[in-house]
């Protein structure tokens, strides 16, 4: 079937670029953006993204389970079969080990492969395709393979959908040489983000949350030009302050922003900072945010052990230990399974007042649960 769509790309006039021909940057020129000209839902941003470096680049298909004739599981690929055709928009069968290596395979010939999984749970049957097979060859080969592939789909929590479907792999993935990892948060993040990722010449994997999609967004009219990108590697400061830093990404960022809301109204001044990419890991700009206000508080969906604030809490204590006032704290999701009764599962994921007590305690405005005992 690749066969096909190579001879559709060169009878289109669009030459399939050679192999390792440099191809056009990722990230557009960075400038301040204009005040928000309309407001659009996560799943719009992703489709439009999609939709957009589709109908750029004819080497950019779309593969995994009901992206097609369903048009994705979650509608971020609506439209898309019937514009570009099913060359271009294949359904597969349940067998994420089986499409995700079709995908690599057809990275190494130069093709630039999104594959959705219905949830990043099910990426697990094909992590031996995404760790070996499209993260190491590029340092393998002595750089004489670029695995331009995009793993996307839905990671972290739900709402009541179990332990084996709630697992969130931000830190996994950010621990392995050869991916880039990103979690965009808002629309702008989305759009920008995900078409940083398919113009990458290295395989990125790309962790949206099931319940953003639905979450509305302004967006400037810049963000909407078709050429806009977000850097991959940069972080993005939501909200400025200076008595404390909090750290999040993805969902967690909303939770961030509402607590900042919480506690200015009592005096802290929070700086809220949207990781946006996990690896490459921004640390400068968290750096100097710490060294700013002198306090680090780090908030993640994800289980504690080895996650993503540990390796935040060991950049700043390796380059900024004599700014820090306080201990840093870590807001993280409960060391267990994901429950599934939803009274428990809210007591598993980290809430809004859980951010809210650890700034305080980290400003010394309350009192530290070890005293309280």
């Amino acid at each position: 079937m690749f066969g096909i769509v190579r001879q559709k790309i060169s009878a289109g006039g669009s030459p399939l670029l050679a192999f390792g021909q440099r191809i056009r940057p990722a990230v557009s020129a960075w400038r301040g953006y204009s005040s928000a000209a309309k407001e659009i839902t996560v799943r719009e941003a992703l489709n439009t993204a999609l939709d957009e470096e589709m109908s750029a680049d004819p080497k950019v298909f779309l593969m995994g389970e009901e992206v097609g004739e369903y048009q994705g599981a979650y509608k971020i690929s609506k439209g898309l079969l019937d514009k570009y055709g099913p060359e271009r928009v294949l359904d597969t069968p349940i067998t994420e080990a089986g499409f995700t290596g079709i995908g690599v395979g057809a990275a190494y010939h130069g093709l630039k492969p999104v594959i959705e999984f219905m949830t990043f749970n099910f990426s697990m049957q094909a992590i031996d395709h995404i760790i070996n097979s499209a993260a190491k060859s590029n340092y393998m080969s002595s750089g004489q393979i670029s695995v331009p592939i995009v793993f996307r789909g839905p990671n972290g929590a739900a709402a009541g959908v179990g332990a084996q479907h709630s697992h969130c792999y931000a830190s996994w993935y950010a621990s392995c040489p050869g991916l880039k990892v990103l979690a965009p948060y808002s629309s702008e993040d989305a759009r920008g983000l995900l078409k940083a990722a398919i113009r990458d010449p290295d395989p990125v994997v790309f962790l949206e949350n099931e319940l953003l999609y639905g979450e509305t967004f302004p967006v400037s009219a810049e963000v909407l030009d078709s050429s806009f990108c977000v850097p991959i590697g940069k972080a993005k400061i939501e909200r400025e302050g200076k008595d404390v830093t909090i750290t999040a990404f993805s969902k967690m960022v909303g939770y961030a922003l509402k607590a900042a809301e919480i506690l200015a109204k009592e005096g802290i001044s929070a700086e809220v900072i949207n990781l946006r990419s996990i690896r490459p890991l921004d640390r400068d700009t968290i750096n100097a945010s710490v060294r700013k206000t002198n306090r680090l508080v780090t908030v993640e969906e994800g289980f504690p052990q080895h996650g993503v604030g540990a390796e935040i809490c060991a950049s700043v204590v390796e380059e900024s230990f004599g700014y820090l006032d306080a201990p840093v704290e870590r807001i993280a999701g409960a060391d267990v399974p994901m429950p599934y009764a939803a009274n428990l599962e809210r007591l598993a994921v980290p809430q809004v007042e859980d951010i809210v007590r650890a700034a305080k305690r980290a400003c010394y405005r309350s009192v530290p649960m070890a005293a309280a005992a």
